[in-house]
């Protein structure tokens, strides 16, 4: 188990290299330079100023040289400064950490889509497990109908959807952000629960889309191993029928749902520009955007790596979970 995780950890280095330098040149390809965005804000600007800030940024150079310099500067945990006014280290404005924890974009961006994975969890793995024991039920009808619609359904057309019906129509629900004007004036179970009011749209159309997809994951996955031989075996013996589900069928048809949560591990970041963007939270999805706006190189970068080290982890994780559920593969 030991040498497995070395060597796995050890073939991270050069799939992480690989993953940077293609999103170093993806980069760059795209229309557009760093200078262009601060050159709006100064009309007057000459033709050799803005030499001298693509000299100072280094982007007169080739892109291969400019990425064995941003890989210099990686490997001492440096990211290089952001391309904005503010001229912030990178790393600064990723961890944030002149704020407190709970207003830290990184802390906020993983505990949103910590508690939707929660919720989906929660939610799919029962609601394919009942599906693919009640098939062609009433009940099963019913939910592929309704998850069907979801995973369907844009997920930005659906918060706005949310906003304009619970926010603007019935004024249940905030839209935007994560606390209110008065929320320091508020007594602490009033602090809590208007954080509880302002998440509760977000995550549940963070967690609706993504139910849906994993909840036939579960069901289909649940309907081939019911067909198996050894299913077979032991409701010959005369084991209850949840026993046979919950003991013998669950570990095996949890294997692709392993697969889906580890490949969801980059969605942390990634899915969160959507919808942060939609309901204005100061997040890790918001800071990459306005990064991808500003042609902030180091900041995109910064951001990219952070998501691919997380998939890169994701994928090591769903491995062990696969050693975990299933004892054949830890015999391998």
């Amino acid at each position: 188990m030991l040498t497995y995780l070395v060597k796995r950890l050890l073939e991270m280095i050069p799939t992480l290299l690989g993953i940077t330098l293609i999103s170093f040149f993806i980069i760059h390809l795209a229309p557009g330079k760093p200078t262009d965005v601060l050159a709006e804000l100064n009309p007057k600007i000459t033709p050799e100023a803005r030499e001298k800030l693509e000299k100072y940024y280094g982007l007169d150079k080739p892109i291969i040289v400019q990425y064995g310099m941003w890989v210099k500067r990686v490997v001492g945990f440096d990211f290089g400064e952001s391309f904005s006014t503010d001229r912030r280290p990178v790393m600064e404005k990723i961890w944030d950490t002149k704020q407190p924890l709970l207003e830290r974009r990184l802390f906020i961006t993983f505990m949103l889509n910590l508690l939707s994975m929660f919720i989906i969890l929660m939610i799919a793995i029962p609601l394919g497990i009942s599906s693919a024991t009640h098939q062609y039920s009433l009940f099963d009808k019913i939910t592929t109908l309704v998850v069907f619609t979801g995973f369907a359904m844009p997920a930005f057309w659906f918060a706005l959807l949310l906003m304009l019906f619970f926010g603007i129509h019935l004024h249940w629900l905030p839209i935007s952000g994560l606390k209110s004007v008065n929320y320091e004036s508020l007594p602490l179970a009033g602090q809590i629960w208007d954080r509880v009011r302002h998440l509760i749209l977000p995550i549940f159309v963070s967690a609706f889309t993504g139910l849906a997809a994993d909840s036939r994951y579960m069901r289909s996955s649940m309907l081939e191993v019911l067909r198996q031989d050894y299913i077979t075996a032991a409701r010959a013996k005369g084991l209850p029928e949840r026993t046979v589900i919950y003991k013998h069928a669950l570990k095996n048809a949890l294997l692709p749902i392993i697969t889906i949560m580890g490949l969801s591990v980059p969605g942390l970041i990634g899915g969160s520009v959507i919808f942060e963007n939609i309901f204005g939270i100061p997040g890790m999805g918001q800071l990459f955007y306005a990064g991808v706006m500003q042609r902030d190189y180091p900041l995109v970068m910064g951001i990219l790596t952070v998501g691919a080290i997380l998939t890169l982890t994701g994928n090591l994780l769903a491995d062990i979970g696969y050693m975990i559920a299933d004892p054949r593969i830890r015999a391998r």
